[in-house]
Parts: C-alpha cells; sequence; structure tokens
C-alpha cells in the first residue's frame, strides 16, 4: 500500500510538472518572459532530481521559490526516495508579495505541502534559525539573491546545516558573484565539485567576456569530516 501511495504521489508531481513545463504557470510577474528567465529549465530540475535520488535525500533546505520548477524536482526526489520523515524547508520572503504565491500554489497542487513548508523570513534570517533549531540536511539548493554577500552568508550557514559529506547545489554558478562566493569554500574549506551532475545542464554566458558558457547548475560536495582552517592559513579566491 505504501508503494502503491508513493506511485501515485510521483504520478501526481509528475502531471503538475508536466503541466508547468508545457503550459508555464498560472500567474507571471509583468516582465517579458519571467518565467522562461527564472525558472530552472525542466532538464536542469530532472537531473537535480535525479542526483538527489542517487544520494537518498530525506531532508533539503531549499533557499528560492518564485515559479517552484525545482522545488517540485525536489519534491519528487523525496517522494521516490520515500524514507520515513521527509522534509523540504523552501525560504522565500518574497513568495506572497513578488510571486503572488505562485510557487506555493503549485506545490499544494502536487500534494507537496506535506511534506514542505515555507519560510517567508529572508534567508539571513532563516537559515540560522534552522542552524539554531538543532536541524541537519542532506542537501541544499541555492537559488536566492545573486549579490555577492548574500550568496556568501548562505553559503556560510548551509555549511553548517548540511551534514558532513552532503551536497550543496547552486543555481546560475556561472554568475561572478556566485561563483566568486563559491570559490571561497572550494579553496578554503574543501568543497569539491561533483563531476556529471548535470551532464545534459542548460548552458548559460557567464559575466566574463572571453569566458565560455558555464553549466547552469552545479553540485558542490561538503568535506567528511568537516573542518575549520587555521586561523593563519588562507588561501585567496
Amino acid at each position: 500500500m505504501a508503494n502503491t501511495k508513493s506511485d501515485e504521489h510521483r504520478a501526481r508531481i509528475r502531471e503538475v510538472r508536466r503541466r508547468l513545463g508545457q503550459e508555464g504557470p498560472p500567474w507571471t510577474r509583468d516582465r517579458e518572459a519571467d518565467f522562461e528567465t527564472v525558472t530552472v529549465p525542466e532538464p536542469d530540475s530532472d537531473q537535480l532530481r535525479d542526483l538527489l535520488i542517487s544520494e537518498g535525500v530525506q531532508t533539503v533546505v531549499e533557499v528560492g521559490l518564485a515559479y517552484a520548477s525545482s522545488a517540485l524536482a525536489i519534491g519528487e526526489a523525496l517522494v521516490t526516495v520515500n524514507p520515513p520523515r521527509p522534509r523540504h524547508i523552501i525560504i522565500d520572503p518574497f513568495q506572497g508579495s513578488d510571486w503572488s504565491n505562485v510557487g506555493w500554489d503549485l506545490l499544494r497542487s502536487a500534494g507537496l505541502d506535506s511534506i514542505a513548508s515555507l519560510v517567508t523570513a529572508p534567508s539571513s534570517i532563516a537559515l540560522p534559525q534552522l542552524l539554531t533549531e538543532g536541524l541537519v540536511a542532506d542537501a541544499a539548493f541555492v537559488d536566492g539573491s545573486h549579490r555577492f554577500h548574500e550568496v556568501f552568508v548562505d553559503l556560510y550557514f548551509l555549511r553548517k546545516i548540511v551534514r558532513p559529506g552532503g551536497l550543496i547545489v547552486m543555481d546560475d554558478a556561472g554568475a561572478l558573484s556566485v561563483r566568486t562566493a563559491v570559490r571561497y569554500y572550494e579553496q578554503n574549506l574543501g568543497w569539491a565539485m561533483v563531476p556529471g551532475a548535470f551532464p545534459a545542464g542548460t548552458l548559460a554566458t557567464v559575466a566574463d567576456a572571453e569566458a565560455a558558457p558555464a553549466t547552469r547548475c552545479r553540485a558542490l560536495r561538503l568535506p567528511d569530516p568537516s573542518f575549520e582552517p587555521p586561523f593563519d592559513e588562507f588561501h585567496a579566491f
């Protein structure tokens, strides 16, 4: 019976994802091609789902909801893994004010509000609170503010929330502000890119005019065990 329910739920999620990909969301902001620009493309979302399934995730933190394409893929992964207590914590302070709750409504239509919770505080406030509550996650997906200092702070707290050896997946990883923030953690804290995580990922033009297009999404594995570098050891990034 449990497997039957899981199969039915997965089919329901896939139908919502199919409609979103083919028809778009029921509401968009009044900006040209906003959904196509903002949302994580369906092939990348599929690869995110498959990556999380291969990791056997039980708890995932997501920064940024918008039109919910990545959130639906994460929900499908959790339902497929079918752990005893799946959790999907989504942080988006603008889901109501800027997005008219369209992403959350899509998750509800897929029946994912049973495992997902929406935190409407800024990530700089929500992530420390989750850490204080003792949350331990298997993975995180980061698609919030792309300002360098805010990406850096998101990653600072997520490395304390995501378990050693867990994954942090970045959207828009080629953006100069995002990849500069990530570079610090690679150079100084042992984060390592997961090769082949997005083998057919969407290519995006990076900020450097001379640089070749880069895969939009990038997965990084945290070291196991976690460590803190010596005070006098620093690698420029």
